[in-house]
Parts: structure tokens; sequence; C-alpha cells
């Protein structure tokens, strides 16, 4: 035990807590305490000059506010007695900086103590919120033993040892890290939530988005939905569908690419090594794919793929730091193929909304979100499908 403990790393919480956790009493969803920490929490990062300089962080202060997580509650409409499962173990991506700290919040609204293991990437975000953390937590005793953070290299040992004491394990990060975790056993009575490899699509309807008047802050919304992450979340789009007749497509691809060329030239930085990743992937798609064809750009800040045709086979070959494919579509139905492969997650729009009720009649068996453009990386307790109230808690049934 002690030389399993002396591998990993406590940025929050320690050893002794960590053994001591079958011991904490579960909370009920959305317990006053919590909501008042997470408040104060909220407050201090949005004071934090060094949290200003990052966008997710602020997002993620923003989402955790008194007010925001009360409309969560008023959402959440009990007709049985819930109570949180025990102990959460957390497995965060390691490319999505702040996304442990939306999977802690999740297992602390739904009344669970938690394990979180941390990127190992000192990523500044992870760096800031952590500190916040452990000083909002002066504050907060009783709190203590319900968050800690902690790094540790891979092990299957550690992993082992903390999914035996797991009634909830929560893996992020894909199908390998999917597969490496349940090599090591859960209790029978636990349960599992997996975030597996996913990809996301932008629908744009060309007649409505040539008739919206504030193009730049659609690219600037286009921008937060890819860039902020260097377009590697699951929620990051990597095809862009147009509808419309060819005529309206051109123009309103001319105009949008435009927009977003620019504002991705004054706000990111893309190094050598992503341009290199990004034409090594454009080669092997035209080599690969069939009739697809490399779109003349300046520069490779933005590389573009036009489609032919529409398969799931195409994300097979998707990159990231600003590397689309594209397909001119005629009818939204033609999205089904891709929309039924269960890997498709979100699909952002500039339209209607109501042109995806036939897509979604058709009976397809991916697509978890649809959500307006600047909005995939919203996160919420309803994620890939699962309600994340329901399933990290359980039911006291009183009759």
């Amino acid at each position: 035990m002690q030389q399993i403990l002396s591998k990993i790393n406590f940025l929050t919480g320690s050893a002794d807590e960590l053994i001591n956790l079958s011991s904490i009493p579960a909370k009920i969803p959305f317990d006053d305490e919590i909501i008042n920490f997470l408040d104060d929490l909220s407050r201090y990062l949005m004071q934090d000059p060094k949290a200003k300089l990052y966008p997710d962080i602020i997002t993620f202060a923003f989402w955790i506010r008194k007010s925001s997580v009360n409309n969560m509650r008023e959402k959440f409409n009990n007709k049985n007695f819930r109570i949180g499962r025990g102990t959460a173990f957390h497995i965060a991506p390691s490319n999505i900086p702040v996304n442990f700290a939306y999977s802690l919040v999740s297992g602390l609204l739904t009344g669970n103590a938690n394990i979180v293991r941390i990127p190992s990437k000192n990523f500044d975000q992870v760096r800031i919120i952590n500190q916040a953390v452990n000083i909002i937590l002066k504050k907060y005793d009783s709190l203590k033993n319900y968050i800690i953070l902690v790094r540790y290299e891979h092990d299957n040992y550690i992993n082992n040892f903390l999914s035996s004491i797991a009634d909830i394990r929560v893996i992020w990060g894909g199908d390998e890290t999917i597969k490496e975790l349940r090599k090591s056993p859960l209790n029978p009575r636990s349960i599992e939530i997996t975030f597996a490899d996913r990809y996301s699509l932008t629908v744009i309807d060309a007649e409505y988005y040539l008739l919206q008047n504030n193009k730049t802050r659609i690219s600037e919304n286009f921008y937060n939905d890819t860039f902020l992450t260097d377009q590697n979340a699951c929620t990051s789009p990597n095809a862009i569908i147009w509808l419309g007749d060819k005529e309206r497509i051109n123009a309103a691809k001319k105009i949008f690419w435009h927009e977003f060329h620019e504002t991705a030239r004054k706000k990111y930085n893309l190094l050598p090594i992503q341009a290199i990743n990004k034409l090594t992937s454009a080669f092997i798609c035209a080599s690969k794919i069939p009739d697809c064809e490399i779109l003349n750009s300046n520069d490779n800040l933005l590389v573009r793929i036009n489609l032919k045709y529409l398969s799931p086979d195409i994300i097979n070959y998707r990159d990231n730091s600003g590397f689309f494919f594209e397909y001119d579509c005629n009818n939204i139905i033609e999205l089904k193929n891709l929309c039924n492969d269960k890997r498709c997650q979100t699909i952002s729009y500039i339209a209607n909304r109501d042109i995806f009720t036939s897509l979604i009649n058709s009976g397809v068996k991916g697509i978890d979100r649809i959500v307006s453009i600047g909005r995939t990386l919203d996160f919420a307790l309803i994620w890939d499908g699962y309600d994340l109230i329901s399933t990290m808690t359980r039911i006291i049934n009183l009759e």
C-alpha cells in the first residue's frame, strides 16, 4: 500500500484522506455547502488576473457560479430520494486542460467524494484552478475529503488500487485509455462512465449565413469551438457541411473562410510541427479518400479538404489545429450515414434548427448534442448521452 501511495503526487488532499474515503458520507445532489464552495471558487477565478488570460477558465468559473448551479438544480426534478454513490474516480483527458475541473464538479454536485487524476502535462489552466481550489478549501474544512486531485505516471498498480475503492469510475480520453483502465477491475456494485473517441460536425445553411449581419462574431464563435482546444476536443467540428444551392454555397464559403482566417491569424499561434502534421494529413487524405481535393490556400493556417462523398471513414483521417473536411449537401438526410456512426457526438449549426428534425427521426444512432455555433464547449450535466445526475447517484426507495 505505502509503495503505491508513494508514487502518487497529491495536488489537493493527502494519502491519509485517500485511504479514509470509504468512511466519508455521501451527500444529496446539489448540497448547499457544495454550491457555496463552487460560488466562492467562481468568484476567486473571475477576479484572478492569471485566470483572465484563459477563456476556458473563465467559462468554467461562469458555469459554477451560484445562479448557474441553482438553474441546474431547478431542472433536476427528483421524484425519488437520491444520494451520491460514494467515491468517484475520474481519469481526465491529457489534451483538454480544464476538463478535469468539469468532471470534478459533476462528482461534487452529485454528492460524491472525488479522486481526480489530472493531466500530467503542466497546463497553466490546471495550475491556476488547482491553486484556487486549495485556497477556497481553507474555508471549507468539511469538504476537504471530497476533493483529492492527483498526478501519477501510467501505473497499473495505482489504477488497480484507485479502481478498487471507487463506486464510480469516470474515464475521459478515448478508446485506448478506456481499454487500458478496464484492465483494472471494479467492485461488483460499482459503475463506469466512459467518454470514448468522438467526432463532431458543423452544418451551415448558406442562405441563412448570408443573411446574418455580424459575420465577424460568427467567425469568433467558430474560433472558440475549434482553436481554443487546438481542435482536440471531441466537441470541436472536424467537418463543415454546407446546405443550399451551389451559387449560395460558394458565396457563403468565400465570406466565411475569409472571416475565419482573419480571426485565426490574429489570435492563433500555429507551431511548425502543427503545420507539418496538417500537410502530412492532407497528403494522406489525397491518397486514401477517393476524389477528394486539397483546396488552395495562401498559407496552411487552415487546411481544407473538399469531399465528393460523405462516409464515416473520412473521420479516420482527421487532424487538428485548423484541419477541416467540407461537403456540399442538398438535403440534410445525406448526413444519415455519417451521423449513424456512434462516434458522432455534437452538431453545431448556423441554420434554422428545425432542419434537423428529419435527420433525428431517421433513427440515427449517433448525435448526442445539437447546439448553435460557439456553444460546443458548453459543458452540461447531460453529456455524451449520459444524465450524470441520475448516473452518479443512487435511488433510495421510500414507500
